[in-house]
């Protein structure tokens, strides 16, 4: 199983907005759920600040968001604490490629983690299963691996004076499922799922924004890669960073970044 990467919560927070937007476009379909007090598990909770949106949706709730990387814990439990509504945020180690749940939850939300995650459909089964009656499973990931945004980093990587490093340190686009993929597997569950896509036209600001957006997520198994020779990290970086350019080219009032996403939400009969 391939090491999980190393995170700069600074660096992902830059575009926190960006990101946030589709955690809350997948909230916005998740219905009711079934208890009062309802039990929460956010997978891949990262820095924190998405996980903070559950409690406003459910503020009786408990929430735990579960993170395998100590950064993202550290700058997490920031939002950490008792909830106005009576609820309370927690955040703890696990890894989502081998989170198993421990009890009954009313809702197990995962927000762009997944396509880190080899298999992870093969685990649906045993979540659903962990849902109390009328919960819900609801998770979106990116399906941009065909984007240029990925294409030029494989391609980069795959430079035969680079293949020694880099050889399958990339995802690609089978990392995560076509949306049909995913319904049918929620269905066959016996869930009445919701799945859809999005595109999202992001308007990034600043200098090289797409390579500042990905620094911060997909560019980090590379940098993580070639960490012990920072001149090649740095030859790596300049390349990517011309072709980047070239394939988002700068506009009068910003950098236009094109990001499909995949949204499902899968519901437990009652």
């Amino acid at each position: 199983m391939p090491a999980a990467p190393t995170w700069d919560p600074a660096q992902y927070l830059r575009h926190a907005g960006h990101r946030a937007r589709p955690f809350t476009d997948l909230l916005a379909r998740v219905p009711d759920l079934p208890s009062h007090a309802p039990r929460i598990a956010d997978l891949g909770c990262g820095p924190g600040n998405v996980t903070a949106l559950l409690a406003e949706r459910w503020p009786t709730a408990r929430i735990t968001g579960y993170d395998n990387s100590p950064e993202m814990l550290t700058r997490a439990r920031e939002h950490a604490g008792p909830t106005p509504g009576g609820g309370r945020l927690d955040f703890a180690h696990a890894d989502v490629r081998t989170w198993t749940p421990a009890e009954p939850y009313d809702l197990i939300v995962s927000n762009a983690t997944l396509q880190w995650v080899p298999g992870h459909a093969e685990r649906f089964a045993e979540w659903t299963a962990s849902l109390a009656p009328g919960g819900t499973l609801a998770f979106q990931v990116p399906g941009n691996f065909d984007a240029p945004s990925h294409r030029l980093m494989r391609d980069l990587a795959d430079a035969p004076h680079r293949r020694d490093h880099l050889t399958g340190v990339l995802r690609h686009d089978d990392a995560v499922l076509a949306p049909e993929a995913y319904l049918a597997r929620l269905t066959a569950l016996g869930c009445a799922a919701d799945v859809w896509e999005t595109t999202y036209v992001h308007l990034l600001q600043g200098e090289d924004p797409v390579l500042d957006w990905v620094m911060g997520t997909g560019l980090r198994p590379v940098l993580d890669a070639l960490a012990a020779d920072p001149d090649a990290r740095d030859d790596f970086v300049a390349a990517y960073r011309a072709a980047l350019r070239e394939a988002y080219p700068a506009g009068p009032y910003g950098t236009p970044f094109p990001f499909r996403r995949v949204f499902a939400v899968a519901r437990r009969q009652a």
